[in-house]
């Protein structure tokens, strides 16, 4: 058996070297070859790694590139898969790729961003000694399912990590819920009651009744979606105590947050003030969730508080690429609630900008774009004097162009533009100098511009 392990190793080795070669990335074959030839390679692998994994549904690739951060800042040798492939293959490649064809790994631990979907699959190869849990939002019905389908398939690859240690969104009472029924030890992260005061959304939200009895939810405060401090008046579920929290938001720009966090300590309670170089109230969570884990490992706080300043947005996450005197940020999108979040830090734009929305329907994306009937772009109205241009692309660019009529926009705003190439030309040149062109893509059309920008703009490939 060991002798296929060696076996399945180098194959995996080489399928990498030669998918690179053809500039194809190898971030998931490679495993996948690996596991058929021999399939327990993921628990042997495993046993060079203390493992951290980071799920959820929106915010775990930001997440993981914070905790990267914090651990660069600590000195600490680690591997994790750049790329974002997080399903069971790319997993396998990401640790085949850490070790030597011996199986030896000058890195002792691994931070592994994993799919929300994948996570029970993983278990059975792999047992995290941490896991971090962002969040739970409807995504994608055409892959992941029902929402609560999801949620429990991470229960249900929990019932194989008894031992593995838990940072929990106090806030979401989806992923709350994990803690109120694993016995898992848990640290929860959240917002203080005080500290925000965002919109509720009383029609969409994507958990408005209790998971346990069915009564609604009644909330003391809200963040987003439906995350806040909530409370079911029927059996008594609530959030929990959080152990990191974030006390105020001292001010959002459209380039960082200025906040000041707590956390419960063998000293007593500190306070830090945390300046995280992202925009958005949905990336101080993916903040706090990083504090969380490095507060957990016992790293130093103000190592963290530097990371956190210092950290710069990964590969198609509020990625920010400099274009001849003017500025194209590429920011994913992928369901209503994050898309809504997005929005909501456009809205904060001072300057004029050009938007390009771009809209695929590939599997990786998810085939049923009705999702997109659930995005808030009735917002989009209150800034349409500071927006120059209104771009739709994609396979399904007509679809978005439809949707945005629907929300008020008007029709000579809106340029339904299918050419990669042409598209970025126009929206540069609809700019000012010195002005944002934002970029909104699903996932494949994402890495088709990017592949563009690349090229044309020498970035880094995005498995490096």
């Amino acid at each position: 058996m060991k002798i296929r392990l060696f076996i399945a190793t180098v194959a995996a080795k080489l399928a990498v070297w030669g998918l690179r070669l053809i500039k194809s990335g190898g971030t998931t074959l490679p495993g996948k070859i690996a596991l058929k030839i021999y399939p327990n390679i993921g628990v042997e692998l495993a046993k060079n790694f203390n493992i951290i994994m980071v799920t959820g549904t929106n915010g775990k690739t930001t997440t993981t590139k914070i905790i990267s951060k914090i651990f660069e800042k600590n000195d600490i040798k680690y591997v994790t898969n750049k790329s974002g492939a997080n399903l069971v293959g790319g997993i396998i490649t990401t640790l085949i790729e850490a070790v030597s064809v011996t199986g030896k790994s000058p890195s002792s631990t691994a931070l592994l961003e994993i799919d929300e979907a994948a996570f029970n699959k993983i278990t059975h190869y792999i047992k995290p000694h941490m896991l971090v849990v962002t969040n739970f939002f409807r995504d994608q019905l055409d892959r992941y399912g029902e929402l609560y389908t999801t949620l429990n398939g991470v229960k249900e690859g929990l019932k194989r990590c008894p031992d593995t240690k838990l940072v929990l969104n106090a806030d979401d009472s989806l992923c709350a819920s994990i803690g109120n029924e694993a016995e898992n030890s848990a640290f929860y992260f959240g917002f203080e009651s005080t500290s925000y005061a965002g919109k509720p959304e009383t029609t969409s939200s994507d958990a408005m009744f209790c998971i346990y009895c069915k009564e609604k939810y009644t909330y003391q405060s809200h963040v987003y979606g439906h995350l806040g401090t909530f409370e079911c008046p029927g059996c008594g579920y609530k959030k929990p105590a959080t152990n990191l929290s974030c006390v105020s938001v001292d001010k959002l720009s459209t380039s960082s947050s200025e906040i000041t966090y707590s956390v419960m300590e063998e000293t007593g309670i500190q306070s830090y003030s945390a300046n995280i170089n992202l925009p958005g109230v949905y990336n101080i969570y993916n903040g706090l969730a990083a504090a969380s884990c490095a507060t957990l490992l016992k790293l130093p706080a103000d190592n963290t508080l530097r990371a956190l300043s210092s950290f710069e947005s990964g590969f198609g996450r509020m990625e920010t690429i400099e274009a001849e005197g003017k500025t194209i940020k590429l920011i994913l999108v992928k369901n209503p609630t994050g898309f809504n979040q997005v929005l909501n830090f456009l809205a904060t734009e001072e300057k004029n900008m050009s938007i390009a929305f771009v809209i695929n329907d590939n599997l990786a994306d998810g085939t049923d774009i009705s999702w997109l009937w659930d995005v808030d772009f009735e917002m989009l109205t209150e800034l349409k004097d500071r927006v120059n241009v209104f771009y739709t692309s994609g396979v399904r660019g007509e679809d978005m162009s439809v949707r945005l009529k629907y929300a008020g926009i008007p029709t000579d705003k809106v340029n339904l533009c299918h050419d990669y190439n042409e598209l970025l030309s126009q929206g540069l040149a609809s700019i000012e100098d010195g002005c944002n062109l934002y970029i909104l893509p699903t996932y494949t059309s994402m890495l088709d511009i990017r592949g563009i920008l690349a090229n044309k703009y020498g970035l880094k490939e995005f498995w490096k």
